[in-house]
């Protein structure tokens, strides 16, 4: 097996808010027209997104998801395995869905590095900001919205010290966003 990579990604305001205070995400679309920046294609995001093996979230971020299903726009994680952190009981949406508790670094270790080589972390703050804290990740992606909403939850939590990043990447869109891509020097 090749070698696991795990990545933290998620969407942002250009203040560094995932959400705002309330958990709604209704700002994630933008009127931007940036004429300079690359197009997301139906096929070249359905070529990447085959590429990641499994998804890993927070119970708030599964909440959020479905919410999107329960509006009409699908499940956005596909057929891929998503792993729910969470201490809750919730409702299981899809047989894809398997809802974890306990020890963060002991189920990484035992459940998602030995079986999947691309894992993505795609949120809440508290789950990304204590998988940084734990060493756990390999690369963190951003990408920032073209929208200031003021206040709101963080893309990071619980992270008590500098935590030094190589930026790989950068892609502008045409919707306004800007994509980063950094490794994280362990």
């Amino acid at each position: 097996m090749n070698k696991t990579t795990v990545t933290v990604h998620m969407a942002a305001s250009l203040d560094g808010f995932i959400a705002r205070k309330d958990g709604s995400v209704d700002w994630l679309e933008t009127k931007d027209q940036f004429d300079g920046g690359e197009t997301m294609d139906p096929k070249t995001v359905a070529d990447f997104l085959s590429t990641i093996d499994c998804y890993v979230m927070g119970a708030k971020t599964y909440e959020t998801a479905v919410k999107f299903v329960a509006a009409g726009h699908g499940w956005v994680y596909g057929n891929k395995p998503a792993f729910v952190f969470t201490t809750r009981q919730l409702e299981k949406i899809k047989d894809t869905v398997e809802f974890l508790s306990g020890d963060l670094s002991q189920l990484f270790a035992q459940k998602l590095l030995p079986k999947f080589s691309n894992i993505w972390v795609v949120g809440g703050g508290t789950l990304c900001g204590e998988c940084l804290r734990l060493g756990l990740v390999d690369e963190v992606r951003i990408s920032l919205l073209p929208v200031v909403i003021g206040e709101g939850i963080p893309f990071f939590k619980a992270i008590e010290k500098d935590l030094a990043l190589h930026l790989m990447e950068v892609k502008a869109y045409k919707n306004g966003m800007v994509a980063l891509r950094h490794a994280v020097i362990q």
